[in-house]
């Protein structure tokens, strides 16, 4: 105590640093400190406070661990106030999808109700009252808010629970999100397959102004409409796919254009396993590119055509994995 005391009194000689004095202050430099660090580390940042129930520190962590996004989102919920600060780049995402998210680990939010099935594993400690829940309950009748076993609920009212969800007349919720998820990437999976056959043929010009309409079909992308686990794979792939693309498109060298093409293969093979809507895609592998070290590409035929060599070596490589 005696060196915080004379760590302050050094560093700001006209004042006198009493004990508990001197222990508020520090504490109040480190969540200084400590917010501005999170701060440096996330870009575009936008600051929100939302209300989250929960009751307990394994609440705490299981929240925080729902909503945290390495360099993206960063949460801090507080047990005794309820109140969560959600820090986040605003280019990224938005709070309600960061919300959705810690709905599905259990937790309700004035926003976004948790599934059932979620809240009812929850830890007997952590099972808070669930009091927007039984706002759900309509005036005048018996009837509650329509049960989603797999997906978080918007608060709203009951007539509006379909069209907050997406769903149409007699479509289940989870048949809903795989369409949605499917339709939203699709153009980014079709514009990566013509840049492909572009690569098979050799052709730098054509591969460019593939890569040109990936970028914008890359762009495109409402990462509202994502099913939380896309959405979360999707901030984190969403830079490397971008870059790659943008570095192709403005080369019309093939060679040049198939190192980023190979930087580009990866996070979208990532994608395309979460996307299970759609036809069969083969992941496949030259062994022979990159000094031996091999490259793989994502293709609809079975067949092989080496978009890393093209004519040269046509048919050099192997089906790695079937993507249903």
């Amino acid at each position: 105590m005696k060196a915080i005391t004379g760590f302050l009194n050094n560093f700001f000689p006209s004042l006198k640093f009493k004990k508990m004095k001197s222990i508020k202050i520090l504490m109040a430099i480190m969540a200084l400190l400590s917010s501005t660090a999170i701060n440096a580390q996330i870009k575009n940042t936008k600051t929100e406070s939302v209300k989250i129930y929960g009751n307990c520190q394994m609440c705490e962590a299981t929240i925080e661990r729902a909503g945290n996004v390495k360099n993206a989102v960063e949460v801090d919920w507080n047990k005794d106030t309820k109140m969560a600060t959600i820090t986040f780049d605003e280019k990224l995402t938005n709070s309600d999808e960061i919300l959705k998210r810690i709905a599905l680990a259990g937790y309700d939010s004035d926003q976004f109700l948790a599934p059932d099935k979620a809240y009812a594993i929850l830890s007997e400690c952590c099972q808070y009252e669930r009091i927007n829940k039984k706002e759900t309950i309509m005036p005048n009748s018996s009837m509650k808010m329509e049960k989603h076993s797999e997906q978080p609920v918007k608060m709203g009212s009951h007539a509006n629970h379909g069209a907050e969800m997406g769903m149409k007349n007699g479509e289940k919720p989870s048949e809903n999100i795989q369409m949605q998820n499917a339709g939203e990437l699709q153009p980014v999976f079709d514009r990566y397959f013509d840049l492909k056959d572009a690569l098979v043929q050799s052709d730098g010009k054509s591969a460019s102004t593939a890569a040109k309409a990936l970028v914008t079909a890359i762009r495109k992308v409402k990462m509202g409409e994502l099913e939380p686990k896309t959405h979360e794979a999707w901030m984190v792939k969403m830079k490397a796919l971008s870059e790659n693309a943008e570095k192709i498109s403005e080369s019309t060298d093939a060679d040049d254009q198939r190192v980023y093409f190979s930087g580009l293969s990866q996070p979208m093979y990532e994608l395309m396993k979460l996307s299970t809507a759609g036809p069969t895609v083969y992941y496949q592998k030259c062994p022979m590119y990159n000094n031996g070290k091999g490259a793989n590409w994502l293709s609809k035929e079975s067949s092989i055509k080496n978009p890393y060599y093209g004519s040269m070596m046509m048919t050099c490589g192997s089906t790695v994995e079937k993507i249903n």
